[in-house]
């Protein structure tokens, strides 16, 4: 499994819109939009899982600066989350 980091997104885009771009280079196991926990709205960036590498590798390509929802996207495949001290 492929994890795709997809940032600059339109504060409209939804992870339906993440799902439907990045279909078109392969399976789509999952797509979401990261969402503030309080107000809802987006906070800009999402993520995308592809099962195989190589069709992410060829989203990836194809789709990082290309427009979505009026601006072009920064794509490329994401980091594994870092531990980060608890906030109290």
């Amino acid at each position: 499994m492929t994890s795709i980091y997809v940032g600059n997104l339109s504060y409209q885009t939804t992870s339906d819109d993440l799902q439907e771009a990045f279909s078109q280079f392969g399976q789509v196991a999952k797509a979401n939009v990261i969402t503030d926990r309080d107000s809802g709205q987006s906070k800009g960036f999402g993520f995308v899982e592809m099962s195989d590498s190589t069709e992410a590798q060829s989203a990836i390509e194809a789709l990082n600066e290309r427009p979505l929802g009026g601006r072009n996207i920064k794509v490329n495949e994401a980091r594994p989350k870092s531990e980060r001290p608890k906030r109290w």
